[in-house]
């Protein structure tokens, strides 16, 4: 069953009324919209891109043993990347959190990726788990996405494969319409409109529809980029990756019939509905890791020693069915 607008509304609202100072914060806001309305708009803005809950220092550090940290500048902020500290010589999967969550979160991904020979690294985006900055955005999400991978081709380390979740989801479908160097995609239960995102921010703060649609513009003209073009009509024709989607039936974060857009947007692209899972679960359940490993380590396997500069066909491998597969 889709989730419901009122659902989403439910699931928005328990997410900021679970920090404190929250109710003060929306009576805050309520005020200067109507006495200020310019700043009520900046203010908006930069709540919106403040990722939540607030982060404690080492709170969600990925564990030392295993894994060796480097921290690369980027823009006004930072992107702190895991790697294994055995070095593994299988090829590279970049996995990537959503919004408001951490490195820590794809751990067991990582590691049943591990298992099938693969080289997982974990990366915590700007503003986000052990990476410096207070705020961010989708759009800089998806140019961290881009700067990381390039990067890493730099370093002799291509991605074959980027897993995401939720909003870096959203953001690496955007990358990969660009042309994302990397040879298959995975979008872990992606929402489908940022519009969407600001209605409901909106809507949990009492904001009236002038002062989101400002703040919506206000966020479009800084970064140079209209939400719709993050949407999967937008981006989802023009992605050539063999792709994966995963979406549970009852997320009520981003309703599955997001995961479905994509899915229809996107030639080729394959949807893994699961049941139960909601939206966090399907990062942990080992049915999920084993199918998401499976559509990553079949074709990298066949490609771990081919030279640096060669690409996978995107038929060399058996197309997957294009109909959901309910998971118990």
């Amino acid at each position: 069953m889709n989730t419901s607008p009122s659902t989403a509304l439910q699931a928005t609202s328990s997410f900021y009324g679970e920090h404190p100072g929250m109710r003060l914060l929306r009576l805050a806001l309520g005020t200067t919209e109507r006495l200020w309305p310019a700043l009520a708009v900046r203010v908006a803005s930069r709540l919106f891109g403040t990722p939540l809950p607030l982060r404690k220092p080492g709170r969600h550090a990925v564990p030392p043993g295993p894994w060796r940290t480097e921290r690369w500048a980027f823009e006004d902020a930072e992107i702190t990347l895991y790697l294994p500290q055995a070095q593994p010589h299988g090829p590279t999967v970049l996995l990537l959190h959503g919004w408001g969550g951490h490195a820590r979160q794809m751990l067991p991904l990582a590691d049943a990726l591990t298992t099938r020979g693969l080289r997982p690294v974990l990366v915590d985006l700007p503003a986000h788990g052990g990476s410096r900055g207070r705020v961010s955005n989708l759009p800089q999400f998806a140019r961290a996405i881009e700067y990381t991978t390039a990067r890493l081709h730099a370093q002799d380390a291509a991605p074959h494969a980027v897993v995401a979740h939720s909003l870096a989801a959203n953001a690496a479908a955007h990358a990969a319409s660009r042309g994302l160097a990397t040879g298959r995609l995975v979008l872990l239960a992606p929402p489908a409109s940022p519009h969407e995102y600001t209605r409901l921010f909106a809507q949990v703060f009492g904001l009236t529809e002038r002062t989101r649609a400002a703040m919506q513009r206000r966020i479009e003209a800084r970064e140079g980029i209209l939400m719709r073009q993050f949407e999967p009509p937008a981006v989802g024709p023009r992605i050539t990756l063999p792709t994966l989607v995963v979406h549970d039936r009852g997320d009520r974060i981003n309703r599955f019939a997001d995961g479905e857009a994509y899915r229809g947007h996107i030639p080729g692209a394959t949807l893994l509905a699961t049941e139960g899972l909601g939206h966090r679960k399907i990062l942990q359940q080992a049915e999920v890791l084993q199918a998401v490993a499976d559509f990553v380590a079949v074709p990298a396997l066949a490609t771990a020693f081919a030279p640096a500069h060669a690409q996978t066909p995107a038929n060399a491998f058996p197309a997957p069915s294009h109909h959901p597969q309910p998971l118990a």
